[in-house]
């Protein structure tokens, strides 16, 4: 039997308070973590932050005294958590460096949950934006070496290529093709419903990044990506967002985060190389399974239904970091032409001529487009593209020229 959290005893909600100097985490040092260290931290920065978020929007749909307690309470917590785990990254790690750190937690955390996913349209949902995210891994990496000294490589290691993906300019869709079918509550795999949840909470807090530090750049070219990237990151909330089954009750919504939460934080634990990290997941997963323990009360008192009716009795396929080249290769080759429309995805070729992609392109895009400026840049200035390509050319043959912008 695996590990099951509703069958374990985590620390009593009462005693998790901690003081500033225990939250005031030391960081790691920037010239030494593991890539999949910082991944791990940021993506679960993310989840935190969805769960206050989630609780909030909770807490302000209710007029019951003691509901609005309980969840104020267990919010309390998740933000003393949230500022724990945020806190390991250094003070001293440039803002591109930790941007590179975000793109490849969607590279290769979107590809693992896509290879381990049951439902065959929740994987091509997180396969199509896969390609986006690479992309933007490439064009931020052509960013770093332009405006740092710093090699794109010391931050990814050799676990992920860069190269272009589905270009950014073509990634600007209508609003009303990023909207996509959602997954039936009561059908849906456990994990399915997992893997949205962790990816909404990760996309979400990439779009919260770029929004909050896109505007620190002293050079127009940077401040011009990240404003475009960041509008692709809203693209991704909604696109994933739109999975979840809007009919989920309140109570089963915060069920189901605390449970995500016990198995993100247990996922972690198990695949961490750092042993200081590795107590802080610990010790997060015990103020979780008392957090999951307290929902599943509430949902009993409220709805009067038992969450294990719908809760595994072990958890699923464990969430992992590691490398995922030739998936992200053999995606790349099959998959990089294609747009959406509506709940589903064409080839770009393959759309009516008079369709709103091309009104939206022509609009959005104009006569400058940063995503391709910072390309433009770097082959100026180093006669070249940046590119980290360990396992062969392109996939693509037309994207293999590294002497001029991938359009």
């Amino acid at each position: 039997m695996g590990f099951n959290p509703l069958a374990e005893k985590g620390t009593p909600i009462e005693n998790q308070f901690r003081n500033w100097t225990h939250l005031n985490v030391q960081p790691y040092n920037k010239q030494e973590v593991h890539p999949y260290s910082r991944t791990r931290g940021i993506l679960m920065n993310g989840i935190e932050v969805e769960a206050v978020l989630f609780s909030h929007m909770f807490h302000r749909t209710t007029e019951d005294m003691e509901l609005r307690r309980k969840l104020a309470m267990t919010r309390r917590i998740e933000q003393e958590q949230q500022k724990m785990v945020n806190w390991l990254i250094p003070g001293n790690e440039s803002t591109i460096a930790v941007t590179l750190g975000y793109e490849q937690v969607a590279v290769d955390l979107t590809a693992w949950l896509a290879r381990t996913e049951p439902d065959p349209y929740v994987k091509a949902a997180l396969d199509f934006a896969l390609l986006e995210d690479f992309d933007h891994l490439y064009r931020y990496s052509n960013l770093m070496e332009e405006i740092s000294d710093q090699k794109p490589e010391s931050v990814v290691g050799d676990y992920t290529e860069i190269f272009p993906g589905r270009p950014t300019y073509a990634e600007h869709r209508h609003p009303f093709d990023d909207v996509r079918k959602y997954y039936d509550k009561n059908s849906a795999d456990i994990l399915t419903k997992l893997h949205v949840l962790t990816i909404v909470a990760g996309e979400q807090q990439t779009m919260n990044f770029y929004m909050n530090v896109g505007n620190r750049s002293t050079e127009r070219t940077a401040r011009g990506l990240y404003q475009e990237i960041g509008m692709v990151e809203e693209e991704h909330v909604t696109h994933y967002g739109s999975l979840m089954d809007p009919r989920e009750t309140w109570f089963e919504r915060m069920v189901l985060h605390e449970y995500n939460e016990c198995y993100m934080y247990y996922s972690c634990m198990e695949s961490e190389v750092d042993g200081r990290v590795k107590v802080i997941w610990q010790q997060m997963l015990d103020d979780e399974i008392e957090h999951l323990r307290i929902a599943c009360d509430l949902m009993k008192q409220y709805e009067k239904r038992d969450p294990q009716e719908f809760l595994p009795n072990e958890l699923p396929q464990l969430t992992v970091f590691q490398s995922n080249k030739d998936y992200v290769r053999e995606i790349l080759a099959s998959q990089v032409d294609l747009t959406g429309k509506e709940t589903e995805y064409v080839k770009t070729d393959d759309l009516p001529k008079d369709f709103r992609y091309f009104e939206h392109q022509r609009i959005v895009n104009g006569d400058d487009i940063p995503s391709q400026s910072v390309i433009d840049a770097h082959i100026r200035s180093k006669g070249t593209d940046y590119r980290l390509e360990t396992e062969g050319p392109h996939p693509v043959e037309r994207m293999r020229s590294k002497e001029s912008v991938v359009i």
